[in-house]
Protein backbone atom coordinates (compact mmCIF):
# COMPACT_ATOMS: atom_id res chain seq x y z
CA UNK A 1 0.00 0.00 0.00
CA UNK A 2 1.57 3.55 -1.08
CA UNK A 3 2.21 5.57 1.62
CA UNK A 4 1.62 9.45 1.40
CA UNK A 5 3.31 12.70 2.30
CA UNK A 6 1.38 13.14 5.67
CA UNK A 7 2.80 11.53 8.90
CA UNK A 8 3.18 11.65 12.53
CA UNK A 9 5.82 11.17 14.93
CA UNK A 10 4.75 10.24 18.80
CA UNK A 11 6.53 9.50 22.16
CA UNK A 12 3.72 6.76 23.19
CA UNK A 13 1.58 3.37 21.61
CA UNK A 14 -0.90 4.98 18.77
CA UNK A 15 -3.42 2.43 17.78
CA UNK A 16 -4.98 2.47 13.85
CA UNK A 17 -8.44 2.75 15.45
CA UNK A 18 -8.21 6.26 17.32
CA UNK A 19 -6.80 7.81 14.03
CA UNK A 20 -9.56 6.43 11.44
CA UNK A 21 -9.27 10.24 9.57
CA UNK A 22 -11.56 11.64 6.54
CA UNK A 23 -9.65 13.75 3.98
CA UNK A 24 -11.80 16.74 2.82
CA UNK A 25 -10.35 19.66 0.86
CA UNK A 26 -7.02 20.60 1.83
CA UNK A 27 -7.42 19.04 5.65
CA UNK A 28 -7.30 15.47 7.38
CA UNK A 29 -9.62 15.49 10.21
CA UNK A 30 -9.70 13.00 13.12
CA UNK A 31 -10.97 12.83 16.96
CA UNK A 32 -7.89 14.38 18.16
CA UNK A 33 -7.64 17.23 15.63
CA UNK A 34 -6.34 18.29 12.14
CA UNK A 35 -3.20 17.78 10.21
CA UNK A 36 -2.50 19.63 7.04
CA UNK A 37 -2.13 17.63 3.62
CA UNK A 38 -2.40 18.33 -0.16
CA UNK A 39 -5.43 16.80 -0.33
CA UNK A 40 -8.30 17.51 -2.97
CA UNK A 41 -10.62 14.46 -2.94
CA UNK A 42 -12.81 12.98 -0.43
CA UNK A 43 -11.93 9.39 1.14
CA UNK A 44 -11.09 7.75 3.78
CA UNK A 45 -7.13 7.22 5.76
CA UNK A 46 -5.78 5.19 8.31
CA UNK A 47 -2.73 5.35 10.55
CA UNK A 48 -0.11 2.88 9.91
CA UNK A 49 3.16 2.33 11.33
CA UNK A 50 6.29 2.35 9.59
CA UNK A 51 10.00 2.63 10.91
CA UNK A 52 8.74 4.48 13.87
CA UNK A 53 6.38 7.03 11.68
CA UNK A 54 2.86 6.98 11.04
CA UNK A 55 1.84 7.28 7.33
CA UNK A 56 -1.58 7.80 6.41
CA UNK A 57 -2.29 5.43 3.66
CA UNK A 58 -5.40 5.32 1.11
CA UNK A 59 -8.67 3.11 2.78
CA UNK A 60 -9.57 3.20 -0.46
CA UNK A 61 -7.22 -0.06 -1.44
CA UNK A 62 -7.87 -1.91 1.46
CA UNK A 63 -8.95 -5.26 1.14
CA UNK A 64 -12.44 -5.74 2.96
CA UNK A 65 -12.15 -8.78 5.34
CA UNK A 66 -15.51 -9.61 7.31
CA UNK A 67 -14.45 -12.11 10.45
CA UNK A 68 -17.61 -13.81 11.63
CA UNK A 69 -17.15 -14.45 15.61
CA UNK A 70 -19.73 -15.16 18.52
CA UNK A 71 -16.47 -14.09 21.19
CA UNK A 72 -16.58 -10.34 20.73
CA UNK A 73 -13.56 -10.11 23.02
CA UNK A 74 -11.86 -12.10 20.18
CA UNK A 75 -13.58 -10.61 17.37
CA UNK A 76 -12.56 -6.80 18.55
CA UNK A 77 -8.41 -7.96 18.68
CA UNK A 78 -9.01 -9.42 15.17
CA UNK A 79 -10.81 -5.99 14.06
CA UNK A 80 -7.61 -4.56 16.13
CA UNK A 81 -4.58 -6.67 14.60
CA UNK A 82 -6.04 -6.81 11.46
CA UNK A 83 -6.68 -2.36 10.51
CA UNK A 84 -3.33 -1.96 11.88
CA UNK A 85 -2.32 -4.26 9.03
CA UNK A 86 -4.11 -2.09 6.61
CA UNK A 87 -7.36 -4.55 5.71
CA UNK A 88 -10.51 -2.99 6.07
CA UNK A 89 -12.67 -5.05 9.10
CA UNK A 90 -16.68 -5.77 9.40
CA UNK A 91 -17.88 -8.16 12.44
CA UNK A 92 -20.95 -10.56 12.74
CA UNK A 93 -21.13 -11.99 15.83
CA UNK A 94 -23.67 -14.67 15.12
CA UNK A 95 -23.79 -17.36 11.72
CA UNK A 96 -26.93 -15.72 10.76
CA UNK A 97 -25.55 -12.28 10.78
CA UNK A 98 -22.17 -13.12 8.95
CA UNK A 99 -24.34 -14.97 6.17
CA UNK A 100 -26.44 -11.73 5.79
CA UNK A 101 -23.00 -9.62 5.95
CA UNK A 102 -20.86 -12.00 3.64
CA UNK A 103 -23.99 -11.12 0.70
CA UNK A 104 -24.71 -7.34 1.22
CA UNK A 105 -20.56 -6.57 1.59
CA UNK A 106 -19.10 -8.85 -0.89
CA UNK A 107 -15.82 -9.33 0.91
CA UNK A 108 -12.62 -10.08 0.21
CA UNK A 109 -11.75 -12.75 2.42
CA UNK A 110 -14.01 -14.48 5.58
CA UNK A 111 -12.57 -15.43 8.90
CA UNK A 112 -15.43 -17.26 10.26
CA UNK A 113 -15.55 -19.26 13.61
CA UNK A 114 -17.62 -23.06 13.61
CA UNK A 115 -19.57 -23.39 16.75
CA UNK A 116 -21.90 -19.71 17.11
CA UNK A 117 -25.45 -19.39 17.68
CA UNK A 118 -27.94 -19.32 14.79
CA UNK A 119 -25.72 -20.82 11.36
CA UNK A 120 -22.87 -22.70 12.23
CA UNK A 121 -19.53 -22.23 10.10
CA UNK A 122 -20.17 -25.11 8.22
CA UNK A 123 -23.70 -24.06 7.51
CA UNK A 124 -22.88 -20.66 6.04
CA UNK A 125 -20.04 -22.37 3.82
CA UNK A 126 -22.76 -24.64 2.24
CA UNK A 127 -25.45 -22.28 1.74
CA UNK A 128 -22.89 -19.91 -0.12
CA UNK A 129 -21.63 -23.07 -2.23
CA UNK A 130 -25.21 -23.88 -3.40
CA UNK A 131 -26.99 -20.29 -3.64
CA UNK A 132 -24.41 -17.89 -4.62
CA UNK A 133 -21.90 -19.71 -6.97
CA UNK A 134 -20.36 -16.02 -8.04
CA UNK A 135 -18.65 -16.05 -4.46
CA UNK A 136 -16.99 -19.52 -4.65
CA UNK A 137 -13.82 -17.58 -5.50
CA UNK A 138 -14.06 -15.79 -2.23
CA UNK A 139 -11.14 -16.81 0.01
CA UNK A 140 -13.27 -18.41 3.28
CA UNK A 141 -11.09 -18.96 6.67
CA UNK A 142 -12.40 -21.44 9.29
CA UNK A 143 -10.83 -19.89 13.35
CA UNK A 144 -12.31 -22.79 16.04
CA UNK A 145 -10.75 -24.41 18.79
CA UNK A 146 -11.36 -27.86 17.41
CA UNK A 147 -8.52 -29.49 16.39
CA UNK A 148 -9.55 -33.24 15.30
CA UNK A 149 -8.80 -34.20 12.13
CA UNK A 150 -12.56 -34.89 11.42
CA UNK A 151 -13.66 -31.10 11.46
CA UNK A 152 -10.71 -29.86 9.27
CA UNK A 153 -11.81 -32.54 6.65
CA UNK A 154 -15.24 -31.52 6.86
CA UNK A 155 -14.93 -27.73 6.35
CA UNK A 156 -11.89 -28.66 3.62
CA UNK A 157 -14.65 -30.64 1.99
CA UNK A 158 -17.32 -28.10 2.25
CA UNK A 159 -14.68 -25.80 0.02
CA UNK A 160 -12.53 -23.65 3.50
CA UNK A 161 -9.70 -22.77 2.13
CA UNK A 162 -7.64 -22.93 5.02
CA UNK A 163 -8.02 -23.53 8.75
CA UNK A 164 -6.52 -21.66 11.65
CA UNK A 165 -6.88 -23.02 15.25
CA UNK A 166 -7.13 -21.13 18.52
CA UNK A 167 -5.57 -19.24 20.37
CA UNK A 168 -4.72 -17.61 16.69
CA UNK A 169 -0.94 -16.51 16.04
CA UNK A 170 -1.91 -13.53 14.34
CA UNK A 171 1.23 -13.40 12.71
CA UNK A 172 0.56 -16.56 10.90
CA UNK A 173 -3.03 -15.73 10.46
CA UNK A 174 -1.64 -12.81 8.17
CA UNK A 175 0.54 -14.81 6.42
CA UNK A 176 -2.53 -16.78 5.22
CA UNK A 177 -4.83 -14.20 4.68
CA UNK A 178 -1.66 -12.17 2.02
CA UNK A 179 -1.47 -15.35 0.71
CA UNK A 180 -5.01 -16.15 -0.25
CA UNK A 181 -5.97 -12.68 -1.61
CA UNK A 182 -2.79 -12.40 -3.17
CA UNK A 183 -4.23 -15.92 -5.48
CA UNK A 184 -7.06 -14.77 -5.77
CA UNK A 185 -5.55 -11.79 -7.91
CA UNK A 186 -3.15 -14.19 -9.61
CA UNK A 187 -6.32 -15.52 -10.95
CA UNK A 188 -8.03 -12.39 -11.61
CA UNK A 189 -5.16 -11.49 -13.80
CA UNK A 190 -4.24 -14.59 -15.41
CA UNK A 191 -7.77 -14.69 -16.75
CA UNK A 192 -8.17 -11.51 -18.24
CA UNK A 193 -4.53 -12.36 -20.24
CA UNK A 194 -6.08 -15.78 -22.18
CA UNK A 195 -8.33 -14.51 -24.42
CA UNK A 196 -11.18 -17.47 -25.61
CA UNK A 197 -14.15 -16.51 -27.66
CA UNK A 198 -17.57 -17.19 -27.28
CA UNK A 199 -17.35 -19.89 -28.91
CA UNK A 200 -14.71 -21.63 -27.26
CA UNK A 201 -16.54 -21.00 -23.92
CA UNK A 202 -19.83 -22.41 -24.88
CA UNK A 203 -17.93 -25.88 -26.39
CA UNK A 204 -15.40 -25.87 -22.62
CA UNK A 205 -18.36 -25.21 -20.82
CA UNK A 206 -20.61 -28.45 -22.46
CA UNK A 207 -17.77 -30.32 -22.43
CA UNK A 208 -16.76 -29.45 -18.46
CA UNK A 209 -20.15 -30.71 -18.28
CA UNK A 210 -19.55 -34.12 -19.42
CA UNK A 211 -20.30 -33.80 -22.47
CA UNK A 212 -19.39 -35.37 -25.93
CA UNK A 213 -18.31 -33.90 -28.78
CA UNK A 214 -21.07 -35.40 -30.70
CA UNK A 215 -23.37 -34.26 -27.77
CA UNK A 216 -22.47 -30.66 -28.01
CA UNK A 217 -22.80 -30.34 -31.71
CA UNK A 218 -26.46 -31.40 -31.11
CA UNK A 219 -26.76 -28.86 -28.31
CA UNK A 220 -25.22 -25.70 -30.13
CA UNK A 221 -26.30 -26.90 -33.68
CA UNK A 222 -22.75 -27.18 -34.80
CA UNK A 223 -21.22 -30.14 -36.83
CA UNK A 224 -18.60 -32.36 -34.43
CA UNK A 225 -15.90 -31.45 -36.27
CA UNK A 226 -16.34 -27.24 -35.19
CA UNK A 227 -16.59 -28.42 -31.93
CA UNK A 228 -13.48 -29.95 -31.50
CA UNK A 229 -11.90 -27.21 -33.50
CA UNK A 230 -12.47 -24.34 -30.78
CA UNK A 231 -11.92 -27.06 -28.10
CA UNK A 232 -8.80 -27.84 -29.08
CA UNK A 233 -8.21 -23.43 -29.82
CA UNK A 234 -9.35 -23.22 -25.97
CA UNK A 235 -6.62 -25.78 -25.02
CA UNK A 236 -3.45 -24.17 -27.06
CA UNK A 237 -4.81 -20.64 -25.70
CA UNK A 238 -4.79 -22.24 -21.80
CA UNK A 239 -1.40 -23.98 -22.15
CA UNK A 240 -2.72 -27.42 -21.63
CA UNK A 241 -2.12 -31.03 -23.41
CA UNK A 242 -6.13 -32.28 -22.79
CA UNK A 243 -9.61 -30.59 -22.95
CA UNK A 244 -10.18 -32.62 -19.62
CA UNK A 245 -7.24 -30.09 -18.34
CA UNK A 246 -8.42 -27.58 -20.45
CA UNK A 247 -12.27 -27.16 -18.79
CA UNK A 248 -10.37 -27.51 -15.45
CA UNK A 249 -7.74 -24.80 -15.72
CA UNK A 250 -10.96 -22.61 -17.40
CA UNK A 251 -12.73 -23.42 -14.50
CA UNK A 252 -10.59 -23.02 -11.91
CA UNK A 253 -9.85 -19.09 -13.60
CA UNK A 254 -13.45 -18.08 -13.67
CA UNK A 255 -13.45 -18.25 -17.65
CA UNK A 256 -16.74 -21.24 -17.08
CA UNK A 257 -18.91 -21.70 -15.07
CA UNK A 258 -19.56 -25.54 -15.08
Amino acid sequence: MPAVASQYRGGRTLRAADFRCFAAGNRIRHGRGCVAGALDWRAEWVLRPRKGWFWYAMAEERKKILCIEDDKESAALLREDLEERGYAVSLAHDGNEGFAAILRIRPDLVLCDVNMPGMSGFEILEALTSISPNLRDMPFVFLTALTDRDSELKGRRLGADDYVTKPIDFDLLASIISARLARVARLEIWSKKVDLSQREIETLTWSARGKTSDEIASILGLSKRTVDFHIDNARVKLGVSSRIQAAVKAATGGLIEP
